[in-house]
């Protein structure tokens, strides 16, 4: 990963088109991360959601399907 990758757009959602595709998907057609930490996730989180602490994103990152649409909050 070099710098320029920190670059790139990338497409958004707003929380209710976010919302809409959650409601709309099987959960195994996306992959919806939670990159808070730990105690956050554990106070709530979304149904279906993977806790993938941002401080361990870049290590974690094979654990994502790419094939699969990525919702990250």
């Amino acid at each position: 990963m070099g710098i320029m990758d920190f670059f790139v757009s990338v497409p958004t959602l707003s929380a209710e088109e976010a919302r809409r595709l959650i409601e709309s998907q099987d959960m195994d057609r996306y992959n919806l991360i939670d990159v808070r930490q730990p105690k956050e996730y554990a106070e709530q989180h979304l149904p279906g959601a993977r806790l993938i602490p941002l401080g361990e994103l870049k290590e974690r990152v094979g654990e994502i399907d790419p094939a699969n649409p990525t919702i990250v909050y």
